[in-house]
C-alpha cells in the first residue's frame, strides 16, 4: 500500500511517497494525517460576518441660482457599497464577509432609534451621513455610545473636531479647518498673502470664512476685507456689474469664495474688480476626493467606482468608502470584529490605510478625525496636494492641517497599545 501525502499540510511542496506494507501502519498513519489537518484548520483563524450599518438623514436642498453640479442622492452610499465589494475581495483570503445595510430617516429621533435598533441585533458599526446635530445626539446618548463605532461622512464642522469631540465618532470626511489649512498653505507658497473674503448668507457659509479666517492667523496671512452677499440681484444676467461693485477694494492678491451651497460663488471668477485668482469653495478648491485624481492608483479606484455607480466619485463617496476599509483594515488585522478590540484598534499607532494618496492615513487619538493630505484642485484638474512643502510637524506633516492635539478641548483620548 502507498500513501501520497506533503510533508508539511499548509504549505506546497514536493509530495513523498512512503510504502506502507501493514494495515495497522496505514491506518495509524491515516489518523496521524488527520489530526494535523485537525489541528491545522483550528489554528487559522474563525471566518467573521461583519455588518454595516449605513445610515443618512434626508434633507431639504436648498435652492440656488447657479446651475451647478447636483450631488447626487446616493452619494456616501455608492462609496461604501465600492468598500465593502473590495473587503470582500480580500475577505475570501481571510474568511470574512462584510455587508452593508442602509436606512434613511427623517430626523434625529428616527437616527437615533434606527441606531438602537441596529445595536441590538447585535451590531456595532455605523457609517453616518448625518448633519452635525443629529451625530452629537446619537454619539451623546450612553445607549449607543457605549456600544456602537460611527464613522462620520458628512459634516464638516470644526466643532466636532476641537469642542464638541466625543469617544466613538470618528470622522473620514476632513473638517473645514483641514480644508481651509491645506488651501492657506498653497497660497502662502505662492506668496498669495493678502486676502479679500467674500461670503453668502448661509450658516455653512459664515463657518467655511470663520475656518478661512484661522488658516490665515495660523499661516501669517491678512484679509484685508470680509464681505458678505446680500443682494437680490440675479447674477445669471447682472455678475459682470454686481460681482465687479461687490468685490471692490483695496489692493489684494486672491479672492477667497466661502459660499458651499454654490448660490453666488460661481459667478465670483473673472468677474472681480481686480483681476485676481479665485479660490475657496469655488476656482481653485481643497477637497476630500476628485475625480481627476490619478496619481498614486487613484485610476483604479476611479474606474472601480464609475463601473458601479455610472458617475464621479465625490468626496463624500471617498468617505464612505474610507470608512468601510478602515473597518475592513482594523477587523483583518486586529482579528475580531467586536467593538471594543476595533475601537482601541483604530487609533493605535498600528492602524494605517492605503487609500490612494500618496501616504498611509490614521486617526489622530484626540479629536477621531482621520489624518489625510488634501487635494487642491480646480474643476477639471488636479492642481496640488497639502501639505506643502516645508511645513514641518513632530509627529505626522498631516496634522498641520485641522486641529492639533494642543488646539482642542475634548475629553476624547484613549489607551492604545
Amino acid at each position: 500500500m502507498y500513501i501520497k501525502y506533503r510533508a508539511t499540510p499548509l504549505r506546497c511542496c514536493a509530495c513523498v511517497i512512503v510504502p506502507l506494507k501493514n494495515t495497522w501502519l496505514a491506518k495509524g498513519f491515516l489518523l496521524c494525517l488527520v489530526a494535523l489537518t485537525s489541528a491545522a484548520l483550528a489554528s487559522a483563524d474563525e471566518p467573521r460576518n461583519v455588518a454595516v450599518l449605513f445610515l443618512e438623514q434626508t434633507q431639504i436642498a436648498k435652492p440656488v441660482l447657479s446651475r451647478i453640479r447636483i450631488t447626487p442622492s446616493s452619494a456616501g452610499l455608492d462609496g461604501a457599497n465600492v468598500g465593502i465589494s473590495d473587503n470582500n475581495a480580500s475577505g475570501r483570503f481571510t474568511g470574512d464577509h462584510y455587508q452593508l445595510n442602509s436606512k434613511i430617516v427623517e430626523d434625529s429621533s428616527a437616527a437615533a432609534l434606527a441606531a438602537k435598533d441596529w445595536l441590538e441585533a447585535g451590531n456595532s458599526l455605523i457609517i453616518a451621513k448625518l448633519p452635525a446635530a443629529t451625530l452629537l445626539s446619537l454619539s451623546r446618548d450612553k445607549a449607543i455610545a457605549e456600544h456602537a463605532i460611527i464613522f462620520n461622512i458628512a459634516a464638516k464642522d470644526d466643532a466636532l473636531r476641537s469642542s464638541q469631540c466625543l469617544p466613538r465618532l470618528l470622522h473620514t470626511i476632513p473638517s473645514r479647518a483641514m480644508l481651509t489649512d491645506a488651501l492657506a498653505q498653497f497660497l502662502m507658497s505662492k506668496r498669495w498673502k493678502r486676502w479679500l473674503i467674500l461670503r453668502g448668507q448661509q450658516s455653512e457659509d459664515k463657518l467655511f470664512s470663520a475656518a478661512l479666517t484661522r488658516s490665515a492667523q495660523r499661516f501669517g496671512a491678512k484679509i484685508i476685507d470680509e464681505r458678505e452677499w446680500k443682494f437680490n440681484a440675479d447674477l445669471r444676467r447682472s455678475a459682470q456689474n454686481e460681482i465687479s461693485l461687490f468685490s471692490q477694494a483695496k489692493d489684494y492678491d486672491v479672492t477667497l469664495i466661502a459660499d458651499e451651497i454654490g448660490d453666488i460663488g460661481e459667478y465670483i471668477p473673472y468677474n472681480t474688480w481686480l483681476a485676481r485668482p479665485a479660490a475657496g469653495t469655488q476656482g481653485l478648491t481643497p477637497t476630500a476626493w476628485h475625480w481627476s485624481i490619478e496619481q498614486w492608483g487613484a485610476a483604479q479606484l476611479q474606474h472601480r467606482f464609475e463601473d458601479y455607480a455610472k458617475r464621479d466619485m465625490s468626496d463624500i463617496d471617498y468617505a464612505g468608502w474610507l470608512a468601510v476599509r478602515a473597518i475592513g483594515e482594523a477587523v483583518s488585522r486586529a482579528k475580531a470584529n467586536d467593538a471594543k478590540h476595533l475601537y482601541t484598534y483604530l487609533l493605535s499607532d498600528q492602524f494605517q490605510l492605503s487609500a490612494f494618496k500618496g501616504r498611509p492615513l490614521s486617526f489622530r487619538r484626540w479629536n477621531g478625525q482621520l489624518r489625510q493630505p488634501i487635494p487642491l484642485v480646480q474643476p477639471n484638474a488636479l492642481v496640488g496636494q497639502s501639505p506643502q512643502e516645508g511645513y514641518l510637524h513632530p509627529s505626522s506633516e498631516m496634522d498641520t492641517l485641522g486641529y492639533d492635539r494642543p488646539e482642542v478641548h475634548c475629553l476624547f483620548e484613549v489607551k492604545t497599545p
